[in-house]
């Protein structure tokens, strides 16, 4: 364990000097994940970027590669799995669509519905962006442990399964 001092302990303390009767644990947890969290989306933006892509545009080509062969989900499913609003999927799957990383079909089932496929140019590319991010990941985690690393997902989890 380090006991180097962060800008998260430089704000708690300030907060001690000014309020002693508050319990800043919690502001310790959260603002180290927000730091974490924007330090991370930062960097994954810029690893995606290197692909013509952004990180919401790879979450869309990501979600229809895990869907597995065919690669191929309705937009309702791809806001559903993203928390997307529709309108926002609209405009990263025209965005996507130009690219040529993905198409839009009208759904056989569903006359009203579309069905959104990843191309093999989308399979491809979201196959070597995900391997680079994960490259951009596993880099930051480089100061923990295997057990460390064990340790924090597993209270991360906890964590989020609260939330």
């Amino acid at each position: 364990m380090s006991d180097d001092k962060d800008a998260v302990d430089a704000i708690t303390a300030q907060w001690f000097a000014v309020r002693p009767d508050l319990e800043t644990a919690p502001m310790a947890v959260f603002g180290r994940i927000y730091r974490i969290a924007k330090a991370m989306g930062d960097a994954m933006e810029q690893c995606y970027g290197r692909f013509g892509i952004s990180r919401g545009e790879f979450d869309v080509v990501a979600t229809l590669r895990r869907s597995g062969d065919p690669y191929t989900l309705s937009p309702r499913q791809l806001s559903a799995t993203l928390m997307l609003t529709t309108g926002g999927m609209t405009g990263r799957l025209d965005k996507l669509e130009k690219a040529g990383l993905l198409v839009r079909k009208p759904d056989p089932h569903d006359r009203r519905g579309l069905q959104v496929t990843i191309t093999d140019r989308g399979l491809a590319l979201v196959d070597e962006a995900v391997t680079a991010g994960l490259e951009v990941q596993r880099a930051a985690l480089t100061g923990l442990t295997d057990e460390e690393i064990a340790v924090l997902t597993g209270l991360l989890r906890r964590l989020l399964a609260g939330t």
